[in-house]
C-alpha cells in the first residue's frame, strides 16, 4: 500500500479508549496558526531554517530530557509545520536516538540567541512521570516553543503570529508495523522536495478534474 499523507496525517484519528500513554511509534504533525511561514523557506527542495527553525530543532531535542521513557525517530521542520516521530518505550530506553531510528537526525549545534553550543533558557522542570500521554508531550514542545519564540519577537524581531504560534489540535497516526514505518520515514525525508504539492503550501492548489 502506498503511503498516502490525506489519510496518514491529515487528519486527527485518535481512536476511542486507545492508551497514548502506552509502548509505541506515533507519528506527528504539527501546524502553525493560520499556515503562516516561521521557521524557514524552501530553497532547491531542501529546507532552510531560520533563528525560528532552529529553536523548533532545539526543543525537539529536549523531549527526552523531559520525558525520558521516549525517544526520537526522523523529523523535519517545514516553513509552517512539523512533522516528526515519537516512540514510548516500555522503560527508560538505553539506545541513543539513531540506533532506535536507524538513520541519521538533524540536530542544531546552535541556540535561537545565536549562540553556540546548545540552548540558552530557563532552567527546566524535572522529567515527567514515565506514564505521560502523547498529548502531553505535544503540549510541553508547544509551550516550550511559543515562549522562545515570543522572546525572539521581542529581542530579535522575529515575525509576530496571529493569536497563537500552533493551531489548537495536532494530527497523530500510530505506526503499526517496520514497512509502516519506513514509508513515514521516508516521507518525511521527501518532505521538502515535495513543497509545491504539500496541502499546508498556501500556494498549493489541488488539481480539480
Amino acid at each position: 500500500m502506498k503511503y498516502d499523507p490525506k489519510t496518514h496525517h491529515r487528519r486527527s484519528i485518535r481512536l476511542q479508549g486507545y492508551d497514548y500513554s502506552q509502548s509505541g511509534a506515533y507519528f506527528v504533525t504539527i501546524v502553525a496558526q493560520g499556515r503562516a511561514s516561521l521557521f524557514g523557506h524552501i530553497e532547491n527542495g531542501e529546507m532552510v531554517w531560520n533563528d525560528a527553525g532552529e529553536m523548533l530543532v532545539k526543543w525537539w531535542n529536549e523531549l527526552p530530557s523531559k520525558f525520558p521513557q521516549i525517544t526520537l525517530g526522523a523529523f523535519v521542520v517545514m516553513p509552517n509545520h512539523f512533522h516528526g516521530i515519537i516512540i514510548i518505550n516500555a522503560t527508560v530506553p538505553e539506545t541513543t536516538m539513531d540506533e532506535a531510528v536507524g538513520g541519521d537526525l538533524r540536530v542544531s549545534p546552535g541556540s535561537s540567541d545565536g549562540q553556540e553550543g546548545g540552548h540558552v533558557g530557563p532552567p527546566q522542570p524535572p522529567p515527567q512521570r514515565p506514564n505521560a500521554p502523547l498529548s502531553q508531550m505535544i503540549q510541553w514542545f508547544k509551550t516550550m516553543t511559543t515562549n522562545e519564540y515570543i522572546r525572539g519577537v521581542k529581542k530579535m524581531g522575529w515575525p509576530r503570529f496571529d493569536g497563537k504560534l500552533w493551531q489548537r489540535d495536532y494530527y497523530e497516526h500510530i505506526i503499526r508495523n517496520a514497512d509502516e514505518a519506513n514509508r513515514i520515514h521516508l516521507y518525511i525525508e521527501s518532505n521538502p522536495s515535495n513543497w509545491a504539492e504539500d496541502e499546508e503550501n498556501k500556494q498549493f492548489r489541488p488539481l480539480v478534474l
